[in-house]
């Protein structure tokens, strides 16, 4: 009996193992790779925060804080149908990623067209900031230079002594006002002395509710009724909660001969340089701005009453920035607490524009903006009066850490 004969043709299963393989291998090396680049990643960041001292900008950090709580929650729904929302607002929408794209390769956000030609036209060139601590859904601070020269006349002001000042009855108090000695009024907890400066490097910055008639945002300046009623307010509010302060009501293009806005952190380093040589005592620095943005972005409702949002800006070109920020997130977390929504956290801007902002004066020196062009002065000077509480917080909670060490030391010479 013949046994019939088979064949099998390897050929074309071992083919299609060895294809097999090469995918597999390929899979693994990818996977590999990532894994290894991504570690690497990790190490370098840490390596970087740990050792050098290089710019918020530079920083993965960065990236982290500005993604919202939407992108994970669009993430999730891509799987779970029940979690999806609109598709217009949807993060991963064909509009949306095409958007982020544009601006990630050419810098130009398709819905702010200034962004067009603000590198070639500097009186439109707004300073990019990266969040370091930033609430979920909030944009960052968009800040454009004055269309219009700014108002030269008018008084140019000083730098105003405020010790032992109640705070003002009035809802708008005049910058260019000395306010008169109350003998009723409590003395400040600093022991008699001036420790926070409150001063507007752009002392013109105002409000379209305050100006009649005026309705462009980037014509929202004005040579009187401008942020320094602002600072002037947290000034004296800090007077209230027992820190002594001291305020600059200094009008830089009405004193400052041949006056250019890109100029305005000099002129205001040397109102820094003045109010330390005449005020030896004081520690704090406060430079209170106004953002650019609309009042959708800029107002949050706490208790039944608009509030104006504040943006806590770092000089990212600043060497030593990382003491600005440690300030800046005890302020930040201190007013979150007793007013959630407020804050819209921590940027840092070291891209364009000045990048320091006279914070290497001092390693506590913050750059704080009230509020957008829509808020008005009611809105402002409640966040003023929120902030003022949360700054005299931190700075009484510094005098204590302080003091322990101060008594000893006295102790110890006597």
């Amino acid at each position: 009996m013949k046994w019939p004969a088979v064949t099998v043709n390897l050929s074309k299963y071992r083919k299609i193992g060895q294809e097999a393989g090469v995918y597999t291998r390929a899979v693994m090396l990818l996977m590999t790779g990532c894994l290894l680049f991504f570690i690497a990643l990790g190490l370098l960041g840490y390596v970087q925060s740990r050792m050098t001292d290089t710019t918020p900008s530079a920083s993965m950090k960065g990236l982290a804080a500005s993604v919202s709580s939407r992108f994970f929650m669009d993430m999730m729904g891509m799987e779970m149908p029940h979690l999806q929302a609109d598709r217009k607002s949807f993060t991963f929408s064909q509009s949306n990623v095409s958007s982020f794209l544009f601006a990630m390769m050419t810098d130009i956000n398709p819905n702010d067209p200034k962004t067009l030609i603000s590198r070639e036209m500097p009186v439109l060139s707004q300073d990019r900031s990266v969040p370091l601590k930033s609430n979920p859904n909030y944009d960052s601070p968009a800040d454009y230079d004055p269309k219009q020269q700014l108002d030269t006349t008018g008084k140019p002001g000083d730098i105003t002594e405020l010790s032992q000042q109640p705070a003002p009855s009035d809802p708008q108090p005049d910058p260019q006002a000395q306010p008169q000695p109350q003998p009723s009024a409590q003395p400040p907890k600093t022991a008699g002395k001036n420790v926070a400066f409150i001063y507007q490097s752009h002392n013109q910055e105002s409000y379209l509710p305050e100006l009649p008639g005026v309705k462009d945002p980037d014509l929202a300046y004005d040579a009187k009724t401008n942020i320094t009623n602002v600072g002037l307010r947290l000034a004296m509010m800090l007077e209230k909660e027992g820190i002594g302060a001291v305020h600059s009501n200094k009008n830089y293009p009405a004193s400052e001969k041949d006056f250019k806005y890109h100029l305005s952190y000099k002129y205001s380093l040397k109102t820094l340089q003045e109010a330390s040589a005449g005020h030896p005592d004081l520690k704090y620095y406060f430079d209170i701005h106004r953002d650019s943005q609309r009042r959708d972005r800029t107002t949050v409702k706490i208790n039944g009453q608009d509030y104006a949002q504040v943006f806590f800006i770092i000089g990212g070109k600043n060497p030593n920035w990382k003491q600005n920020y440690e300030l800046a997130e005890q302020v930040h977390h201190a007013l979150e607490q007793k007013f959630p929504g407020i804050s819209k956290g921590i940027h840092a801007k070291s891209v364009d524009g000045n990048g320091v902002y006279n914070q290497n004066f001092s390693p506590n020196s913050l750059l704080i903006e009230v509020g957008g062009v829509d808020n008005s002065f009611e809105e402002c000077y409640r966040t003023a009066d929120a902030l003022a509480v949360a700054i005299a917080e931190v700075i009484n909670n510094v005098e204590k850490v302080n003091a322990p060490a101060d008594n000893k030391e006295t102790k110890t010479q006597s």
